[in-house]
């Protein structure tokens, strides 16, 4: 399934390009009009070079709203309901706002000419996108530092912090020659701990060790010894696979850490917040920006194809199921005239070559003998 805009030359009427495509394509894709205004067009050589321009934009601007788009997906955590459920353009769904597409007047008023219209337009992304990559690098920092205190709420007790878990009592403090150590010992060793800790070296405290807190994985145990022998008493839990911790109580510091957790929390919520509201903006703005390059992009190769005055029509198609090739089939043969060239005898015809400038425009991608620009969003 793919959504595209072609654009094809009126013989008689918009109406009837419409409707003789429809009555081939009906079984196999949606398709509707994808109105444009009247613009002031200029010269053909400005178009030329417009619409080498269009090309980048288009591509750099599909790209932005990607990121965008990626961006808020990741914003409600891989929620794809909700996600899709906030992609919305003009207060439309992504595949409404394309089968109903209108050219916004208002911000792009068809009286400037084309190259201002799109100078506009480009200005319009270029603010937005400055402001989205300032703000998710803003709350990506935020988001990263919490995740770094987080994590070290997380794990086992072999890792995890500490300062939620000891308490003063746990420790002998303000002494002169005792110190007080924390021990992360692996739960099937615990009866070895309570029977050699007081012997790994000289000087430790007779049943100073107590059991604090234990998970799946380790038994969290405090043991008093003098300062003199704590080298010696680490090197022997080392052997024994005993982990020590690597803590001194801080009251003023755990009071700290616990402040600076919850100030980053609320914070990390506050610029969530914010960017979700800007994602959820901004993504509309982006997109439609994008569709008007697209519609400017259908309008000026349009001229450079079919000639002046302008006399073609732009439709919107929407495949239906895995029918992307049987409607370019069917395209390729409803508009198989237009590759042709009249040699003067009706009843000869021969494919026209490709112009040269067509194609380096086109680069790698095929040739269609009518204009027709993909539209790459799927979700």
């Amino acid at each position: 399934m793919s959504t595209f805009v072609i654009s094809a030359p009126i013989e008689t009427t918009s109406a009837d390009v419409v409707n003789s495509l429809r009555s081939k394509i009906s079984g196999q894709a949606e398709i509707r009009p994808f109105s444009l205004p009247d613009f002031k067009i200029g010269t053909l050589d400005s178009l030329v070079v417009l619409s080498d321009d269009l090309s980048k934009y288009d591509q750099a601007f599909e790209g932005i709203a990607t990121k965008i788009a990626e961006n808020l997906k990741s914003l409600v955590h891989g929620d794809i309901e909700q996600w899709k459920s906030n992609l919305i353009v003009d207060d439309k769904t992504v595949d409404n706002y394309l089968q109903s597409f209108q050219w916004n007047d208002m911000k792009y008023r068809t009286d400037k000419s084309l190259r201002e219209i799109c100078d506009i337009i480009v200005q319009d992304v270029n603010s937005i996108d400055n402001l989205m990559k300032s703000r998710m690098t803003k709350y990506n920092l935020i988001k990263s530092q919490l995740t770094s205190l987080q994590r070290k709420q997380n794990g086992n007790l072999s890792v995890k912090s500490l300062v939620d878990i000891v308490k003063k009592e746990h420790f002998v403090l303000n002494s002169e020659y005792l110190v007080t150590l924390i021990v992360a010992v692996p739960k099937n060793l615990i009866k070895e701990w309570y029977a050699s800790y007081e012997t790994l070296t000289t000087m430790v405290v007779p049943r100073s060790s107590e059991l604090i807190a234990q998970d799946d994985d380790y038994g969290l145990f405090n043991v008093t010894l003098f300062q003199k022998v704590v080298e010696d008493f680490k090197k022997a839990c080392r052997e024994r696979k005993f982990q020590v911790r690597e803590f001194t109580f801080d009251e003023n510091k755990i009071n700290q850490e616990q402040k600076d957790l919850a100030a980053i929390s609320a914070e990390e919520k506050d610029q969530w917040q914010t960017s979700l509201r800007l994602c959820k903006a901004n993504f509309g703005e982006i997109f439609s920006c994008w569709m008007h390059i697209k519609a400017l992009r259908v309008y000026v190769e349009s001229i450079l194809r079919y000639g002046l005055p302008p006399n073609f029509q732009p439709m919107i198609i929407k495949t239906k199921g895995k029918n992307d090739r049987r409607v370019r089939e069917i395209l390729a043969q409803h508009y198989a005239k237009l590759g042709e060239k009249n040699d003067g005898d009706k009843k000869s015809k021969k494919k026209e070559p490709i112009d040269e400038n067509i194609q380096m425009l086109l680069g790698d991608k095929e040739y269609y003998p009518y204009v027709s620009f993909d539209i790459n969003w799927k979700i």
